[in-house]
C-alpha cells in the first residue's frame, strides 16, 4: 500500500496537489501541470495507459524549484505537453526522502556527478527511469535543453525506442542491486585506523585561509566538524581542533550565520562563506547549534557562546509551532527574490542608525566597503572585528561594543518589518529530532532552562501526535500525521532522548527510548547482513530499498543509530542494543575502511565500540544534584554520558539503580568495571579527566 495517494474532492481550478499536507505540494496546486502525488492513483495510471512517468522532486525553500516552477509548471503550452504525453507526479523530498533517495543515486549513475533540486526524472510505468536531470531552463539556456523540447525528445524516445528503454533498465535494476548486496557484513576485527584516517583525509582538504573542506559552494558538515572536535580531545590531535575551531569561527563571522537574527543559511555559494543560498533549514540548526555549545565547552570563546544564544533565539522565535514542534524550512525568496529579506544598502542602513552607530556597523560589516551581493547591495558579514574597528575610527572597545549592540538592535527591528520569506510549516520527525537534539546540548552546557523546555515541548508533541501505536509516523501539519517513518526518525530521535536524560533525567523519556530502539531493531534491521534499511519491513514497496551508510546532508541514521544504540546498551545493560550497533558497524567496515572520511558519525560508534562508553551514575535529591550537572555539562567529553538521577526515580535498570547518600551519591562505569563512589566534585571531575577507569 503506498504512502500517499489523491484523496478528497478535487476543488474548483486546483490540481490534486491541494489535498496535500506538503506546502511544497501546495504551491503547485494552481499549476495547469495535471499533477499527481506518489501513490497508488498515478502509478495505477501510469501502467494502465502505457504512460511514462514525469516525476519533479523538490521542496518548498528551494530557489530553482520556485524558477522551474515559474518559467514551465506555470505555463499553460508547457503543460499541455505535459499532460498528453505524461503522468506527472510531484514529490516533496523532505516528506518522501526514500524516494529522492532513489532518484538522486539514479541521477548519479546516468550524469556521473551528483544531482539536486529540482530532480526531474523520467520512469517507465514500473518506476525505472531512464533520463534523469535536475532543472531545465523553458527555452534553451545554461547549456541545457529547453524544457518543452526536452519533453518533446524524451516523449519520441519513449515511443520510438522502447527496446533500448529496456534494455536500459535492466541495466539499472542490476546496478541498484548490487548496491543492496554490497553492505554484506564481513567479519573482521574493528581498530581505529578509519578514524586516523577519516581525520587526515578531511586535514587534507580543509581550507587554511576560510576554513572549511574544498572550495565553493561550501557547506558546513556538521558531522565532520564533530569528528574533528572528538578527535582533538580522544587523540590529542591540535591540527583537528585547529581545522574545527576555524571553520566555526569563519562561519559564524560569513553570511551563512546570519548576523542579525541567528541561525545558518544551507550553504555558502563562495568559499569564503560570504554570499548564502539564503534557505535556512530546521536540520542544519539543529546539529549547529549543538556543534557550537561543545565548541564553546572547548574553548571558552565568546564568539561560539553568541552563536549559540542567538541561534536558539532563532529556533524559538521562528521556528517552534504553538502545537509544540519545530517548523522545517525557511525560503531563501521573499517577493519574488533570492535574498531580499536580508540585504541591505549603506543608505538604509544610515538612515536607522544614528552617526556613531553607523560608523561601527559600516565598519564591521563592510558598508563601508564594494557591495558583495549582486552588484548593488551588501549582505551583513564580519569584515572587521571589533578591535580592530575600534583602531580604525579611533573609539574605546567598550563603546564599540555597546554601538554595535544598539546598532544590530536597530536593524533587525527594520529588518521585521519586511516582508518575510515564506516558511514550510510541517512538522518531521527526524529534523524536530536534530533540533531537539541541539536545543538539549545547548540547554545542559548554558544551564538554560527554557532552551531544555523547548526541546521537551517537541519531544511531547512527537509522542503526542507522531507515535502511534508502537509506530512512528514521519511528518505532521494542519492537524493531519502521516507517513511511514523512515530509519532517521527512529535513530535521531533515540540519541536526542538520550541527550534529554543527561540535561533533566525522566524515566518515562528513558523507556520512550527503549520502546523506539526496540521498533528500530524490529522494523528496520538487515537480519541477513546487519545494518538498518532506510524503509521499514512494512513500507511500501519501491525499486530499491537503501541502506544507506554515508553522512550527507544528515548524519546517516545507520551512524547515529550505531552510537545510540551502543550508549543505550550500556546505559539499560540489554546486549541486543550493542549487538545491533556493532552489526551495523561490521555490515559497513568494507566501505568504511574504504571511504572513512565518508562515515563521520558511525566512527563515533566504531570509538565507543573500541573504547567502552563511559557512563557518570550520579544519585541524589534534584537541587543537590543541579550543581553537579551544571558542572559536569560545561566540560567537554565526548565518550561520557553524564546522568543525575533523582533518588524517587522508578523502574530504573540495573546498571543506573546505584544507591542514593546524604547528598551526592556518583559513579563512573566503563564497560563492566565502576568506580567506587564519589562524593565530592571535584574528585568526580578529576577521574572523568582520566584517559579510562581502572
Amino acid at each position: 500500500m503506498s504512502q500517499s495517494s489523491a484523496s478528497g474532492t478535487r476543488r474548483a481550478g486546483k490540481n490534486r496537489l491541494a489535498q496535500e499536507t506538503s506546502p511544497y505540494l501546495q504551491q503547485h496546486a494552481d499549476n495547469p501541470v495535471d499533477w499527481h502525488p506518489w501513490g497508488d492513483e498515478a502509478l495505477a495510471l501510469a501502467r494502465d495507459t502505457g504512460k511514462p512517468i514525469l516525476l519533479s522532486i523538490g521542496y518548498s525553500a528551494c530557489h530553482w524549484c520556485h524558477v522551474m516552477a515559474h518559467e514551465s509548471f506555470e505555463d499553460p503550452d508547457v503543460a499541455a505537453a505535459m499532460n498528453e504525453s505524461f503522468v506527472n507526479i510531484k514529490v516533496d523530498r523532505e516528506e518522501r526522502p526514500d524516494i529522492d533517495q532513489i532518484y538522486q543515486v539514479a541521477h548519479q549513475m546516468f550524469n556521473q556527478r551528483p544531482g539536486g533540486w529540482p530532480l526531474t526524472a523520467f520512469l517507465t510505468p514500473d518506476q525505472t527511469p531512464f533520463f534523469v536531470g535536475t532543472y531545465f531552463p523553458k527555452e534553451s539556456r545554461y547549456q541545457l535543453p529547453g524544457f518543452v523540447e526536452l519533453l518533446q525528445r524524451i516523449a519520441a524516445f519513449y515511443r520510438d525506442r522502447r527496446s533500448d528503454i529496456d534494455e536500459q533498465n535492466e541495466a539499472v535494476l542490476a546496478a541498484f542491486g548490487r548496491m543492496e548486496a554490497s553492505t554484506a557484513r564481513q567479519h573482521a576485527a574493528f581498530s581505529a585506523e578509519p578514524i586516523t584516517d577519516a581525520v587526515r583525509a578531511l586535514l587534507e582538504n580543509f581550507d587554511s585561509r576560510n576554513g572549511g573542506f574544498g572550495g565553493a559552494p561550501k557547506f558546513p558538515h556538521p558531522t565532520d566538524l564533530d569528528l574533528l572536535l572528538r578527535e582533538s580531545v580522544r587523540g590529542g590531535d591540535q591540527r583537528a581542533l585547529h581545522a574545527a575551531v576555524l571553520t566555526l569561527e569563519k562561519m559564524a563571522e560569513g553570511g551563512i550565520y546570519d548576523q542579525l537574527g541567528g541561525g545558518f543559511s544551507r550553504y555558502s555559494v563562495d568559499a569564503s562563506w560570504t554570499i548564502p543560498h539564503f534557505e535556512k533549514m530546521l536540520y542544519d540548526n539543529g546539529p549547529l547549534l549543538r556543534l557550537y555549545a561543545d565548541a564553546w565547552s572547548l574553548t571558552g570563546k565568546p564568539l561560539f557562546k553568541r552563536v549559540v544564544e542567538e541561534t536558539a533565539a532563532w529556533i524559538e522565535r521562528e521556528m517552534h509551532s504553538p502545537e509544540g514542534g519545530y517548523y522545517s524550512t525557511l525560503d531563501a525568496d521573499s517577493e519574488g527574490h533570492e535574498g531580499k529579506f536580508y540585504v541591505w544598502t549603506p543608505v538604509e542602513a544610515q538612515a536607522l542608525l544614528d552617526t556613531d552607530e553607523f560608523a561601527v556597523a559600516a565598519s564591521h560589516f563592510g558598508l563601508d566597503g564594494p557591495p558583495n551581493f549582486e552588484g548593488t547591495h551588501w549582505h551583513l558579514r564580519v569584515v572587521r572585528d571589533l578591535p580592530a574597528v575600534a583602531e580604525r575610527i579611533g573609539r574605546p572597545l567598550d563603546v564599540c561594543e555597546r554601538l554595535l549592540a544598539s546598532a544590530r538592535g536597530k536593524l533587525f527591528a527594520a529588518r521585521e518589518q519586511r516582508v518575510r520569506p515564506g516558511r514550510d510549516e510541517k512538522l518531521l520527525t527526524s529534523w524536530n529530532a536534530l533540533a531537539i537534539h541541539g536545543m538539549a546540548r545547548a540547554a545542559a552546557i548554558f544551564d538554560r532552562a527554557d532552551w531544555l523546555a523547548s526541546a521537551r515541548r517537541s519531544v511531547d508533541f512527537i509522542r503526542g501526535t507522531l507515535w502511534v501505536d508502537g509506530k512512528l509516523l514521519a511528518t505532521y501539519k494542519d492537524g493531519r500525521a502521516h507517513l511511514n517513518a523512515y530509519v532517521d526518525d527512529y535513530a535521531f530521535l533515540v540519541a536526542a532522548l538520550l541527550e534529554l536524560l543527561q540535561a533533566d533525567f525522566r524515566s518515562d523519556e528513558l523507556d520512550f527510548a527503549r520502546e523506539l530502539a526496540d521498533a528500530l531493531i524490529e522494523r528496520f534491521e538487515d537480519s541477513a547482513h546487519g545494518g538498518f534499511f532506510f524503509t521499514s519491513h512494512d513500507h511500501e514497496r519501491l525499486i530499491h530499498r537503501p541502506k544507506p551508510g554515508f553522512d550527507n546532508a544528515t548524519p546517516s541514521g545507520n551512524g547515529v543509530a550505531a552510537l545510540a544504540l551502543i550508549r543505550l546498551g550500556h546505559l539499560t545493560g540489554d546486549m541486543r542494543y550493542l549487538r545491533a550497533a556493532e552489526r551495523a558497524i561490521s555490515a559497513f567496515w568494507p566501505a568504511i575502511v574504504q571511504h572513512p572520511a565518508g562515515f563521520a558519525s558511525m566512527l563515533g560508534g566504531l570509538a565507543e565500540t573500541l573504547e567502552p562508553t563511559r557512563i557518570a551514575v550520579l544519585r541524589g535529591e534534584r537541587n543537590t544534584l543541579a550543581p553537579w550537572l551544571r558542572a559536569l555539562a560545561a566540560d567537554y567529553r565526548p565518550d561520557t554520558v553524564v546522568l543525575g538521577i533523582p533518588g524517587d526515580a522508578d523502574g530504573l535498570p540495573e546498571v543506573l539503580a546505584k544507591p542514593t547518600g546524604s547528598g551526592v551519591n556518583a559513579f563512573i562505569c566503563q564497560g563492566v568495571t565502576c568506580t567506587a563512589p564519589v562524593s565530592e566534585l571535584d574528585l568526580m571531575r578529576r577521574l572523568l579527566n582520566t584517559s579510562r577507569i581502572e
